[in-house]
């Protein structure tokens, strides 16, 4: 009976963890959130702050985050139209995440330059 417990806490636990992971998983995700976060709005600037990053690969990153409700596209219409992209509130709910992610790497470098 315990072996079953043991199971069922661990599958309940795995699982939702397992679905945060395919929201933030990635090379670029966070980095994005972030980028974004801390106000990059315009799709040049937020390439510019993430070093690596193709405009291919950052336009189906936001995309994906867009669906995910983390992101949110903006089109002005102006001359000439401008697009930008905010966080919206629902990503202020990563910076707990972001923060501690941030404090156990330093921490975790440390660790293994011992």
């Amino acid at each position: 009976m315990a072996k079953k417990k043991a199971y069922n806490e661990c599958l309940n636990t795995v699982k939702p963890v397992k679905d945060a992971l395919e929201v933030i998983n990635g090379k670029w995700k966070l980095a994005i959130i972030i980028s974004v976060g801390v106000g990059n709005e315009r799709f040049t600037d937020i390439q510019d702050s993430i070093e690596g990053i193709t405009p291919k690969v950052l336009a189906k990153e936001l995309k994906d985050l867009e669906q995910h409700k983390l992101i949110k596209r903006i089109i002005i219409d102006d001359y000439p139209v401008k697009i930008i992209y905010r966080s919206e509130p629902y990503a202020d709910t990563l910076t707990p995440i972001i923060y501690a992610l941030k404090e156990w790497g330093i921490n975790h470098k440390k660790m293994i330059a011992k």
